[in-house]
């Protein structure tokens, strides 16, 4: 955006009075990123005495934009050579810009004033007329402002019915609605069957870890029992080896036992067979032992030995097969009750490796979710932050818009101000007001690295609408 004022005159932006002529031109330019352009001016000047012209052009800034129209008007007059004047007005609209102004010229001067006097009575009556014609130029002014507003209008009108029409004249894609519905409800479907085909897996995977788990348990108890087998095996070999030791020890037992009957049984014979012989002796002497007796004693205690070593070895025997067989069922028991119990906490393990599986695919799931959440309010964060950098940018951009229309409305209420001014002063003088009339005008010269205001204050006093001295009495230049 940039906004330039420029005020110039026939000498350094300023004014000049110079053998009895005097001109004033100033200018204001105002860009708004494309440009634009408001001008006007007071000119007027006499070869050999006092002359005075009115020129001036309004125009408002133009924007580059959508659309584009322009109107200017022109109107001089004078006398000496006669009065003319012409004014146009006229728009135009582009698809490249969109803007209005209106433009205002004038002329008036005096060709031909005596050096003696400076208002004699026809020439004050030429004054009146030419203030008449400036009042009418200004009533031409507002009429132009007012067709300028109406044309706006009516350009304003002819744009909403183009609008309106290219808006009805677009494609109508309403045939497409439906397939573009389906199409989405079909996406949304093999959405839903893909989540369900996954969950299906999930479902699938889990099961198969529990199979696995159950397998591997099985697997274990399995190997656990036939170690439990293994090691009663050994018990019953050491059983059976204890027994046939037994057996061996009771067999020698009785060949021992069948041994001495045997033994037993030839001595008797042979005493037997000696006892009875032809010769008989008769001793007198002591009876003696009874061989038969003692041997039956003997048999007897041989047998009771026997039966006695028989019944502690068979005593012994059951005592060891009964703690033995005891210990196998208090092991067997105490077995099953581990066996029951591990399988139980196995049980206990697979269901909580099933649950944490579970949690921690709802985990993964959420996770996921969140993600997808954070990115998409990170997205529309980004979007809102754009969306508030260009409306700032936009707010930054109206705002010195707006403070340039203003410096521009400002320096252009200045320049009415001044105007209006000079139009008293010049009707004063017209009147004949005696006195001295003091005239202050300001020339101001803007450019872009420094604003310089020149202030330059002439006095003259006239006497019966005659100018009987003019001084120049303080010339100030001021850089803003």
């Amino acid at each position: 955006m940039s906004c330039s004022a420029r005020i110039s005159s026939s000498r350094a932006g300023g004014y000049r009075m110079s053998g009895g002529g005097n001109s004033l031109s100033s200018g204001s330019r105002c860009g708004l990123g494309s440009g634009s352009a408001s001008s006007w001016g007071l000119s007027g000047g006499s070869s050999g005495g006092f002359g005075g012209g009115i020129g001036g052009g309004f125009s408002s800034c133009s924007v580059r934009g959508g659309s584009g129209a322009a109107s200017g008007s022109r109107a001089g007059f004078g006398w000496g050579s006669g009065f003319g004047g012409s004014s146009g007005f006229g728009s135009g609209a582009s698809g490249g810009f969109y803007g209005h102004g209106y433009g205002l010229g004038g002329s008036f001067g005096d060709s031909d004033i005596s050096d003696g006097g400076l208002f004699s009575g026809s020439e004050k009556q030429t004054m009146q007329n030419l203030n008449d014609r400036l009042a009418n130029y200004l009533d031409k002014v507002r009429a132009l402002e007012e067709a300028n507003t109406d044309l706006e209008n009516k350009i304003k009108e002819w744009y909403d019915k183009n609008g309106s029409r290219n808006s009805g004249s677009r494609r109508d894609y309403s045939k497409y609605y439906s397939v573009i519905e389906d199409l989405k409800n079909q996406i949304i479907a093999a959405t839903v069957e893909n989540a369900g085909i996954i969950l299906q897996i999930d479902n699938s995977r889990l099961a198969a870890d529990d199979f696995r788990l159950k397998y591997e348990n099985e697997l274990f108890l399995r190997q656990s029992v036939e170690a439990d087998i293994n090691g009663l095996r050994k018990v019953l070999d050491e059983l059976t080896m204890t027994r046939s030791d037994l057996e061996m020890q009771f067999e020698s037992l009785t060949e021992e036992l069948a041994y001495l009957r045997k033994n037993h049984e030839e001595e008797m014979k042979s005493l037997q067979g000696s006892s009875s012989g032809d010769v008989t002796v008769e001793m007198n002497a002591a009876p003696g032992t009874d061989l038969t007796k003692l041997l039956n004693d003997m048999r007897a205690q041989y047998e009771e030995l026997a039966e006695k070593n028989r019944r502690e070895i068979e005593e012994q025997f059951n005592k060891q097969s009964a703690s033995l067989q005891s210990q196998i069922s208090v092991d067997a028991g105490a077995a099953n009750s581990a066996k029951n119990e591990i399988t139980e906490l196995k049980r206990t393990m697979q269901a909580l490796e099933i649950e944490l599986q579970s949690q921690l695919a709802m985990k993964s799931s959420l996770e996921g979710n969140l993600a997808n959440t954070e990115a998409g309010y990170a997205a529309q964060l980004s979007k809102t932050q754009m969306l508030i950098n260009s409306l700032e940018e936009q707010i930054c951009q109206i705002r010195g818009e707006a403070e340039c229309q203003n410096a521009e409305y400002e320096q252009l209420l200045d320049i009415k101000t001044r105007l209006e001014m000079e139009i008293e002063t010049y009707r004063r003088l017209l009147d004949g007001e005696g006195g001295v009339s003091s005239l202050t005008l300001w020339s101001h010269n803007f450019s872009d690295p420094s604003k310089t205001r020149v202030t330059k204050t002439i006095i003259e006093e006239v006497v019966d609408g005659k100018v009987v001295s003019s001084q120049v009495s303080n010339i100030s230049e001021v850089k803003i």
